[in-house]
């Protein structure tokens, strides 16, 4: 799962990804989808998460056999997993969206988002992130205005003053 998370990457790119594909704290794939070539710095959480994987397997995402997962197989497993924990309205593919989301409710731009993705359509982008919290959105961009200088106090018990009327 955190594989998924924390790359934002399809189940068909995300179950080639192994030891070979990473470098420099980074996570470098080519997807399938568009040929986009990637390099995701890898977050914390997934590098603890990755630090049980096996070096001498060939990738990180493996079968109960120890095999790699074909995205459909990994796909049916996700879907199996998902089901068993009553988790029917949730899928592999829902970890590439909740990652664009999570992203977004961080403050990153559609063009930030699409870094991470791969994403070529800023309105797909937009269309991934749609559903991320407006509150929280909200709250991170008010907390980048700047607080306002003595200039625009001045400014502003100007335009207090000059607007009242003399009723």
């Amino acid at each position: 799962m955190a594989l998924m998370l924390y790359t934002g990457q399809r189940r068909g790119d995300a179950v080639k990804l192994g030891w070979k594909d990473v470098s420099a704290n980074r996570i470098s794939v080519r997807q399938e989808k568009t040929g986009t070539p990637l390099a995701i710095r890898m977050h914390r959480s997934l590098v603890e998460a990755l630090e049980v994987a096996s070096e001498d397997k060939a990738t990180f995402l493996l079968t109960s056999f120890g095999k790699p997962f074909t995205a459909a197989g990994f796909g049916n497993w996700f879907r199996g997993c998902c089901d068993e924990a009553h988790l029917q309205h949730c899928s592999a593919h829902g970890l590439r969206k909740a990652a664009a989301r999570r992203l977004a409710e961080a403050g990153n731009s559609a063009n930030h988002i699409a870094a991470v993705t791969g994403h070529l359509s800023l309105k797909e982008v937009e269309r991934y992130t749609r559903a991320a919290d407006q509150e929280k959105m909200a709250d991170a961009a008010v907390a980048t205005m700047p607080e306002r200088s003595d200039r625009q106090a001045k400014i502003t018990q100007h335009e207090t003053i000059v607007g009242q009327s003399n009723d």
